[in-house]
């Protein structure tokens, strides 16, 4: 087993994705997961030769902190909260590969636009790096919810779009080498 890998007893019940489908499945307090990526505040873990997906709010499942709140600026400027829903973008990964999204070049669009209230709206078009993924929800969800965490942001649309199909010279040097494409 890799060093980084580690196998806990789950300490209570806890609703997972599996994977790449995406159903949701209860799995059992004291059921045996190992864990195989802990990046960006979520878990894949691997239980009876099944790998699963476990939210960081659930992160004391298996004794683990959850992520910390983000944080935006007093009086933050639209540049100011550009670069924190980039830093919230950056701790969403694929279940299945150790990339975050920003360097799969995933996301298409990202817009940001003062609101009445004093807040900001963001509106984000991304994609996946195949468009059957049964990850693909959890993927938006996980991008909706963790921009939608930051304190100025009273509004969060996420896109799907697949026009222009993803291809693998979208994604960084980073992620390319990270993947074995070097």
């Amino acid at each position: 087993m890799p060093a980084e890998e580690e196998v806990v007893s789950l300490q209570r019940d806890v609703i997972a994705a599996l994977v790449p489908s995406g159903q949701r499945v209860e799995l059992p307090e004291g059921t045996e997961a190992r864990i195989t990526q802990a990046l960006g505040g979520s878990f894949t873990v691997i239980v009876q030769g099944h790998m699963f997906r476990i939210e960081g709010s659930d992160a004391d499942c298996l004794g683990k902190e959850p992520p910390a709140l983000p944080t935006v600026p007093d009086n933050a400027s639209a540049e100011d909260v550009e670069k924190a829903v980039y830093e919230q973008l950056s701790t969403v990964y694929d279940p299945e590969i150790p990339v975050d999204i920003v360097e799969l070049g995933l996301i298409y669009r990202c817009d940001i636009a003062p609101t009445e209230a004093g807040g900001f709206r963001v509106d984000i078009d991304m994609t996946l790096t195949a468009p059957g993924c049964g990850m693909g929800d959890f993927l938006v969800n996980d991008v909706r919810s963790k921009v939608a965490n930051l304190p100025v942001v009273e509004d969060v649309t996420v896109n799907l779009v697949f026009d222009p199909p993803w291809r693998q010279d979208m994604m960084s040097e980073t992620a390319q080498l990270a993947v074995g494409l070097f």
